[in-house]
């Protein structure tokens, strides 16, 4: 165990009496006296008790205990949109109507006591909650209380594993379990986590939810084949080691895989949209079914029983949308119930029982029984034979790329509202609020929604969700900047500098560049909009002239200003720019292939135009490398397989992709500030290659779209890197933008692998970056978005970055991927870093934060008046005493209440990645006086998701086949200097006071 305060570990029946009173939300916010000096206080738990089980139903040790979990599984939009879905609207699309669903269950759970249902989407149950009249909301809560109604998972959503990035996911599960904890205190805190739907499983998801102190995991999906093992060998159920940093048992989670995905057994579905015969009991009826029923359900269950190693088994009674008619649902069960186990008095030894995965949990524990470890992860998953789901790693790359620049924003609006304080949320631009964006973003890390796997109106709803959170954003860090800067500009958002259009910086004659850093460190960036054909002159914050260009783009022959901006940590500094009168900027056109600068070189073929060699002139390293756009003709069944490609689906017609172009039409761009060689493959291909000054990476800016589809061919687009790295077979990719995971071509860890598909068989999600090495020299490319990605043959390494398909995949959204207007044309980057193996992480790691945690421009006119008279104003601001070390991450800055704030901690090396600088060391901070804009003047931890004091949290223990696992070490009293170990996130409640003056 590591770090100074720890959850304790409960072993099964420790404390078990042991009950507190039900605690609200100011759990989290209990009466501390002022702090002299800065202290976080930590009070050891008195007796760690199992907290949540109390109100587990009894069981039979002597019988096979079948626990019967009532669920439904609401999706937060996939073929309706969200509203479409909680209101009922459009059931002809899919009979679907959340509100109803809970009206339902509701009435059902009070007819009988024994009943018990668990709800998981808190988008849907927050909206519909909200609703209810106070009586109504005073039954739920005692429904809640007794345990009948329970919460499992409690994020915002089910989130998507694959294309999700950590911090959203953190966020969104954040959001959904404060709404709980607030709600129905420690009564409605989950205890387990429940992902039966998203399609495989990564290890820092599992990582994540054992941080946040869920005590078990569920899912339904893995690979046939994992599966067919897992049976064969009685591993449906084990321990998940989810980190190679984090001292055990910090990252471990029990999983369990269910049965039957989260279906109900065969003929035993009794919802509305069933078609199953019900419990039939009265033997005159000629529909009399009740003795065979029963006969069928126990052969089921002893079965099932046989698949795992304890007297308890788990049946999911219920589905997508079941129980808008809970009574079907429940008196069915009560029979099934009754009639079964009336069946002991004849000597059967099963026990039928209502329950829940927490429930059932508990009973696992209390086996005591030694549990096997897992250590990689459940990607790719497979249904069948040449059925991989890993199109999805790159489907709607547009949406992919919203929901990525939306967190980078989101994030900028949490930081300004945090140092802002109040005035950040009322003031001269109106009234801010953070909450609409975090909403939106919460809900596009559901699994059919930033996965792209919902149909196409459904996206553009998603879409819409973000863009109108946005809106208040942009009016919070108004009045923030306001605030801050002591100065009431005009300001602008300009959210197209992505296609150069920006109508300001176009048309004025000067005007004002704000750049915020959300980093903690100062960084050094090159801001590039969109301007007249004129020389313009850039001033500094302290009014000093600094080096600007205009560069022409050779495709539209408009004009980009550069120039470098310096800003602070967590700050900003405002840059003027201004016209030149009667100059033009210059052409500057070159014919030698060759873009360098003080770190690279970066080589073109003059006969093909593509990319042949890169060079890292500050390591002596020499890498002939070609990169090419090619394209996999998408499979539409064949005589193997009707399986065709689609949004889930990635199948190929053939495994060797065809060249967009062999060669490219190039234009070579040479200015004081930036190196680009443009190259135009096709009519919808294009791609520009710059450098930058003091830039140790090559970044390639590709345009692809409207891909063709004339010729009756969907098509899936990839671009590949091709070197002589002989990297025998392996290639590593990030696990949600974390921890790296080390994959090999054909091969799975745990069980022989039947490849069906050569192609999409090895592909796995990118988050955030892939590289390969050949144990001297590594090649990394970094993501802007996550896309699927691979490496089919030894010093290659391939990216998807888009797709049109013409035929659906057969997995239930019932539409082909082949979207009009807008997203057929996408955008994108790739960074690509050429570094000796021992210094690469420090590249990676710190590159990869700055593309999460881009600066941000706002822009205005100038000239505006001042926020107060007294107070002169300001062009550069830091919201840090002192910057955070290189290895130290600000994940989160955020208002949590009118006088307290969210604030997480992390360590963003892991074990190994010192890169020759100490980065993998664990790193201690002195949190007084660390923020310029506030004062903290108490700290609590808690766990990752901040819905528990970490002092009083407390996780099962389980005991594994990898020997004893050291106990969490006790909680104790720390200072304010906190340490943070690789890979650790700390998670803290901070009262603070803010500065008169901002």
């Amino acid at each position: 165990m590591v770090g100074d305060a720890r959850p304790s570990g409960v072993r099964a029946g420790g404390c078990r009496g042991a009950v507190g009173s039900r605690t609200s939300s100011r759990a989290l916010r209990p009466p501390l006296p002022p702090l002299s000096s800065l202290f976080v206080l930590f009070l050891a738990a008195p007796c760690a008790w199992a907290a949540g089980y109390k109100t587990c139903p009894k069981v039979k040790p002597d019988m096979l205990n079948v626990h019967l979990v009532p669920h439904t599984h609401d999706d937060v939009g996939w073929l309706k949109t969200v509203d479409q879905y909680f209101y009922g609207i459009y059931n002809n699309i899919q009979p679907a109507g959340v509100q109803y669903i809970l009206d339902s269950v509701i009435s059902s759970l009070l007819a009988n006591p024994t009943r018990r249902f668990i709800y998981v989407e808190i988008a849907f149950f927050s909206r519909w909650w909200r609703q209810q009249t106070n009586a109504t909301q005073k039954i739920v809560r005692e429904l809640v209380r007794q345990g009948r109604l329970e919460f499992a998972n409690g994020g915002w959503v089910m989130n998507d594993e694959a294309t999700t990035h950590y911090g959203a996911i953190i966020d969104q599960m954040t959001l959904g379990l404060r709404f709980l904890e607030e709600t129905f205190g420690s009564d409605g805190r989950p205890r387990v986590a429940w992902h039966i739907d998203p399609f495989g499983h990564s290890r820092e998801q599992a990582s994540l939810f054992a941080q946040m102190g869920f005590d078990g995991f569920f899912f339904g999906r893995l690979d046939y084949q994992d599966k067919k093992v897992r049976k064969k060998t009685l591993q449906m159920e084990q321990v998940w080691r989810a980190s190679t940093s984090l001292k055990p048992p910090t990252a471990d989670l029990f999983t369990s895989v269910l049965p039957n995905m989260y279906n109900p057994p065969e003929g035993l579905c009794w919802d509305m949209l069933c078609a199953d015969k019900p419990v039939v009991e009265d033997t005159r009826s000629p529909e009399y079914n009740a003795k065979e029923l029963v006969r069928y359900f126990l052969k089921l269950a002893t079965d099932q029983g046989k698949l795992y190693r304890t007297k308890h088994t788990v049946m999911t009674m219920g589905s997508d949308f079941q129980y808008e008619n809970a009574n079907t649902w429940f008196k069915n069960l009560d029979k099934l119930i009754q009639l079964v186990n009336a069946q002991q008095a004849n000597g059967i030894r099963v026990n039928v029982l209502y329950s829940t995965p927490a429930c059932y949990l508990w009973e696992l524990n209390k086996a005591n029984l030694s549990w096997s470890v897992k250590k990689d992860d459940f990607f790719p998953y497979a249904d069948g034979p040449y059925m991989f789901w890993t199109g999805y790693f790159s489907s709607r790359p547009a949406l992919k790329r919203y929901e990525r620049l939306s967190y980078n924003f989101l994030q900028v609006c949490n930081q300004l509202e945090a140092l802002a304080g109040p005035a950040a949320n009322v003031g001269p631009y109106g009234s801010g609020d953070s909450a609409p964006l975090n909403e939106a973003m919460a809900v596009l890390q559901h699994h059919d929604a930033v996965s792209g796997t919902s149909r196409q109106h459904v996206a553009n709803d998603y879409a819409r969700q973000l863009s109108e959170g946005w809106r208040p954003c942009e009016v919070l860090m108004s009045n923030a900047l306001a605030h801050l800067s002591g100065l009431k500009e005009d300001f602008a958002f300009c959210r197209k500098l992505n296609i150069s259009i920006c109508p300001l910086t176009q048309t004025a004659e000067r005007f004002q560049v704000i750049v915020y850093n959300p980093l903690g460190r100062k960084v050094d960036w090159m801001v590039r909009l969109p301007v007249s054909k004129h020389v313009y002159l850039v001033r500094d914050p302290g009014g000093k002239i600094v080096p600007s260009d205009v560069v022409t783009i050779p495709s539209s022959d408009s004009q980009e200003l550069l120039f470098s901006a310096l800003v602070p940590a967590v700050g900003f500094s405002i840059y003027s720019v201004s016209q030149m009168p009667n100059q033009r900027p210059q052409k500057s056109w070159s014919r030698d292939l060759v873009i360098q600068n003080e770190y690279l070189r970066a080589r073109f073929d003059p006969n093909t135009g593509l990319l042949m060699e890169l060079e890292n002139l500050e390591q002596n390293l020499l890498l002939p490398v070609r990169q090419a756009f090619y394209w996999y003709n998408a499979s539409t069944g064949n005589n193997l397989s009707s399986q065709a490609s689609g949004a889930y689906i990635f199948r190929p017609n053939q495994n060797k992709p065809l060249f967009v172009s062999h060669w490219a039409q190039t234009h070579l761009v040479k200015a004081s500030l930036v190196q680009e060689v443009h190259q135009n493959f096709s009519a919808w291909c294009s791609q520009v290659v710059r450098l930058y000054p003091r830039q140790r990476h090559l970044e390639l800016e590709w345009t692809v779209g409207p891909i063709p589809v004339g010729d009756g061919w969907g098509k899936e687009v990839i671009s590949r890197f091709d070197t002589a790295l002989a990297t025998r077979g392996l290639f590593y990719t990030d696990s949600n933008g974390r921890e790296i995971l080390e994959r090999r071509r054909n091969y799975r860890p745990t069980w022989k692998l039947n490849q069906t598909e050569p192609v999409a068989g090895n592909y796995y999600p990118v988050n955030s970056r892939i590289y390969i090495t050949d144990g001297n020299m590594q090649l990394t490319v970094l993501t802007d978005r996550s896309q699927g990605g691979s490496s089919l043959r030894d010093g290659s390494l391939e990216l998807m970055v888009h797709r049109r398909l013409l035929k659906d995949d057969a997995r239930g959204v019932g539409e082909p991927l082949n979207k009009e207007g807008s997203g057929l044309w996408v955008r994108g980057r790739h960074l690509v870093l050429l570094d000796k193996k021992e210094t690469a992480a420090a590249r990676h790691r710190l590159q990869a934060e700055m593309e999460v945690l881009a600066p941000q421009v706002v822009l205005a006119q100038g000239g505006g008046a001042r926020y107060r008279l007294e107070k002169a104003p300001r062009t550069q601001f830091s919201g840090l005493r002192r910057e955070l070390p290189p290895s130290v991450r600000l994940l989160t800055l955020a208002r949590w209440g009118p006088e307290t704030l969210l604030l997480r901690l992390e360590h963003q090396f892991a074990v190994g990645e010192d890169s020759g600088r100490n980065l993998s060391s664990p790193v201690t901070l002195d949190l007084t006086n660390l923020f310029s804009a506030f004062t903290i003047t108490n700290l609590r931890e808690t766990t990752l998701a901040a819905n528990q004091l970490l002092a009083y949290a407390s996780r099962l223990q389980w005991t594994t086949d990898k020997g004893p696992t050291p106990h969490p070490s006790p909680s104790r009293p720390v200072s304010a200097t906190i340490t943070l170990q690789p890979m650790e996130i700390r998670t803290f409640l901070a009262s603070v006071q803010w500065e008169e003056d901002g």
